[in-house]
């Protein structure tokens, strides 16, 4: 079992940066995939981001290329989200997620999830 933490939320204005960081419980944390997901106020969780076991392979949501960067680091039990030239419409809960079996880019295959943090982008 894992338990993850994430912190790094907060209000930006639009064109700013943040760090979402991912902290995960165990000695298994190198063994599971992680994800990024975020929900906006009235609507459904989306996928923002994903990373293998290693960090060798991310994918990313169209709305994320380009300015949002996951990485992780195994020794550390973290996984990251570096967000850039945010905009209003970023403004959710962001949740990190551990999938034990693949790099999936739908919310229900994952196992485990945080408690999420809130980022707001100010315009």
């Amino acid at each position: 079992q894992v338990q993850l933490v994430e912190s790094g939320g907060g209000l930006v204005q639009a064109g700013g940066s943040l760090r979402l960081s991912c902290v995960g419980s165990g000695r298994t944390f190198s063994t599971y995939a992680m994800g990024w997901f975020r929900q906006a106020p009235g609507k459904e969780r989306e996928f923002v981001a994903v990373i293998d076991r290693s960090g060798g392979t991310t994918g990313y949501a169209d709305s994320a290329k380009g300015r949002f960067t996951i990485s992780r680091e195994n020794a550390k039990n973290t996984v990251y989200l570096q967000m850039s030239s945010l905009k209003p419409e970023d403004t959710a809960v962001y949740y990190c997620a551990a999938d034990r079996w693949s790099t999936s880019r739908s919310a229900g295959v994952y196992d485990y999830w945080g408690q999420g943090t809130q980022v707001t982008g100010s315009s």
